[in-house]
């Protein structure tokens, strides 16, 4: 089956985050932004890193509430200089125009500074919604993600940008996304040993990434998981890059979340075999009106 651990999209789970990495998180609600960066701090402080987190749309202190209803205590590590949690506005945007290049070697000077104070390395994460206000050199923050990998790619180092899907439009996001190495994986819908369903973004939009197979035993589980992407504003977009086998149980939960949508919405699977998609043809399920099934040019 499918390699559930190395993603073709380059997605990694948040307790993976590692030194020398660089990721990308696209959300579209507050459970999921709260949910990786609570992981990500605490998993730094454990770690003996050095971490500060920039915060946009929500205030410092709500930051480190996250933290406390987490059960971790952040005021030792506040008060001796590991835990950092302040906002892009008191920081790096108090000084002048966003500049990518001080930036970046601001950057390298708190790898420089952590590990001279006996940390085992430094990790940041920051929310880039400061980027859509009217602050000057914000156009100049896609020079800023490409530049800032040489800060991270095998350092001690690592960084995780956030980026609410909600108020960033799919095409800037998108191009965001291509300037970081990886991306953080949400959490699954359903996971077991043969199938895992998870949100992701493709071409910066939401979608439903299905990888390793779904026969009758799972089906209902596509069914729950398509159920959820119902809720979700816009299209459905069901990516089958990872899918390895679906049966007739799997293809009908598809058909018949199709055929549910309201007027105006459709889904879209794409990234599907040629065999799988010849076998939809054959049996007319893709000439469902708000059903389409392409082979990997993607929704329209």
């Amino acid at each position: 089956m499918a390699d559930m651990t190395t993603r073709a999209d380059r997605e990694r789970l948040v307790e993976e985050a590692d030194q020398g990495d660089h990721l990308c998180l696209a959300f579209a609600d507050d459970a999921e932004q709260r949910r990786v960066a609570t992981a990500y701090v605490l998993g730094g402080l454990e770690r003996g890193e050095r971490v500060m987190y920039f915060a946009d749309g929500r205030a410092p202190e709500q930051v480190l509430g996250w933290l406390r209803e987490a059960g971790a205590d952040p005021a030792p590590a506040l008060e001796r200089g590991q835990l950092v949690v302040t906002t892009a506005d008191d920081s790096y945007l108090a000084v002048g125009p966003f500049d990518p290049d001080a930036m970046v070697a601001t950057l390298h000077r708190e790898v420089a500074d952590s590990l001279a104070a006996g940390y085992t390395g430094f990790r940041v994460s920051g929310e880039m919604g400061w980027a859509l206000r009217d602050v000057p050199g914000a156009d100049r923050l896609g020079e800023y993600e490409t530049k800032v990998n040489e800060v991270f790619a095998g350092g001690p180092a690592s960084a995780i940008c956030q980026y609410d899907a909600r108020r960033f439009d799919a095409d800037a996001l998108a191009a965001f996304d291509g300037r970081h190495p990886g991306a953080v994986a949400p959490e699954p819908l359903y996971s077991s040993g043969l199938l895992r369903l998870a949100p992701s973004f493709r071409a910066g939009r939401r979608a439903l990434r299905v990888v390793g197979d779904v026969d009758y035993q799972s089906a209902a589980a596509l069914a729950a998981a398509l159920e959820t992407a119902m809720g979700w504003p816009g299209d459905i977009t069901v990516d089958m890059s990872g899918l390895d086998f679906i049966d007739l149980a799997g293809v009908r939960a598809l058909v018949q979340t199709a055929e549910r949508l309201p007027e105006g919405r459709r889904m879209h699977i794409v990234e599907l075999t040629p065999m799988l998609r010849h076998v939809m043809h054959v049996v007319g399920w893709d000439r469902i009106p708000a059903l389409t099934v392409n082979a990997g040019e993607g929704a329209e």
